[in-house]
């Protein structure tokens, strides 16, 4: 019966509740050329910034957009546009940053929205450090290639709907997250792993992150789960203690997920379990959640305490080699508590430092340097430490191993104030550092003899 209703009544019925259609947005797969690192193409999948006059690889933008089902539109004809503009930067011999961002509740792939321009102006401060450290190291850039995912975190426009719709589209989140972004997701895995096949001794200076915040995080995570898992538990030797963790792709990041902690809880039972991490051992999996953000922190824990009331739950005990103590689980807590506040399984605190005011230019020289310092005191890391960063201090806990590659980080409401305002300049660089230390060579003499050379 639903199907029979006129598209009028339809579009009608949409308009009086404030609800959005479901639209793909990206509709021209032209490739559009800009001069102009900010510019937007209106309604164009494929963007290419060149910088005038430089030598610098500027970066290639592309969008891809998924309905509330998970799938793909226009009969994957955009996946494919993009996904093949991808695959001819890679097959011309540059090595690629591959960067996803996946965006959250109250967002989509529209011209306009704020979280493109944020996502585009981060790429380009990504792309500008990669050129500074290329060039202080000797070496060729890598290209920055940013893929914007699209979906229908904004399902509602009315003032009062728009923020009823937080637990419909975390349901939704979830659901795209077991769509066609795992193919995606995949495909770009391959083009690494391409280039790594054909580097003289198989391992290229190629990388992939994929980034989500609030719902779009939910989103990776779904994605990304269970394939961490398996790789976590891949690593050879008992407990996996002889070789360094691999992940997907290079590294992860969620900021404010919206996913609650009980389906972190595998992977934290796992990385603890390890206790030591060799001086090679690179970021796999970085969770960033505000000590503010409110809707994660209040309004999801009240809905899940709804969801949940019928499971059954217990307190389940783990023991942490680095505190040689048991711990305590309380399955209950974890399963209504949004993960990033789950404070049993919290490995660092973010706080702001130095430059303390939000708009402060930080420039590419400063960022490689930044870089530079940040990577030997990852190296370097032990229970309790601390690594500088332009802006930032980030302390792990007593009770977490030094180099665990899975962080899952409290930010300074100074520097996350809320839910939504995730773009601070601080925060960005912190990203950005975590981007390229995650991204550094594989080989650990290698790395230290490119560190040594890019020091000023």
């Amino acid at each position: 019966m639903l199907k029979k209703i006129p598209m009028f009544l339809a579009l009608a019925t949409g308009s009086l509740f404030g609800c959005t259609g479901l639209v793909q947005y990206r509709t021209d797969y032209t490739p559009c050329m800009i001069t102009d690192p900010a510019r937007d193409c209106p309604n164009q999948a494929i963007q290419e910034y060149r910088p005038a006059g430089s030598s610098a690889p500027g970066y290639l933008m592309g969008f891809i957009e998924f309905d509330d089902q998970g799938q793909l539109f226009d009969q994957r004809a955009q996946m494919t546009h993009v996904m093949a503009r991808v695959d001819e930067d890679a097959a011309s011999g540059e090595d690629l940053i591959m960067v996803v961002f996946v965006h959250g509740w109250k967002h989509n792939a529209h011209t306009g929205d704020d979280n493109i321009g944020h996502f585009r102006q981060g790429i380009y401060k990504l792309s500008e450090t990669e050129f500074e450290l290329s060039q202080a190291q000797g070496r060729r850039a890598r290209r920055v290639v940013g893929i914007y995912v699209g979906w229908r975190g904004l399902s509602a426009t009315a003032p009062v709907l728009k923020e009823l719709t937080f637990w419909d589209r975390k349901n939704t989140a979830h659901k795209v997250g077991h769509g066609e972004v795992t193919e995606i997701l995949n495909r770009l895995e391959q083009i690494r792993r391409t280039k790594d096949a054909l580097a003289a001794n198989g391992k290229s200076n190629s990388r992939l992150v994929i980034i989500g915040h609030s719902f779009g995080a939910a989103v990776v995570y779904s994605s990304v789960e269970q394939i961490l898992e398996s790789r976590f538990v891949q690593t050879a030797g008992q407990a996996g203690s002889a070789t360094d963790v691999e992940g997907f792709g290079n590294l992860v990041v969620l900021v404010n997920p919206a996913f609650e902690a009980l389906l972190y809880m595998p992977l934290r039972d796992l990385s603890t379990e390890r206790g030591t991490y060799f001086a090679s051992q690179l970021p796999v999996l970085a969770i960033l959640t505000s000590e503010a953000d409110d809707a994660t922190k209040v309004a999801f824990p009240t809905g899940r305490w709804f969801s949940t009331r019928f499971e059954k739950e217990r307190d389940v005990t783990r023991y942490n080699p680095i505190s040689h103590s048991t711990e305590t689980i309380d399955e209950a807590g974890a399963n209504i508590t949004a993960v990033g506040h789950f404070e049993p399984f919290r490995t660092h605190y973010l706080r702001a430092e130095g430059k303390a005011a939000s708009g402060v230019a930080i420039t590419a020289s400063e960022s490689a340097q930044s870089q530079l310092r940040a990577s030997q005191s990852w190296e370097d890391d032990h229970p309790g430490s601390t690594i500088d960063f332009i802006g930032s201090q980030l302390t792990r806990t007593d009770n977490s191993a030094g180099r665990d590659p899975y962080l899952l980080i409290k930010v300074d409401k100074a520097l996350i104030p809320n839910h939504n305002d995730i773009w601070d300049d601080r925060v960005r660089e912190f990203v950005i550092q975590l981007i390229l230390i995650a991204g550094q060579n594989v080989d650990l003499n290698a790395r230290k003899a490119e560190r040594q050379l890019g020091y000023k």
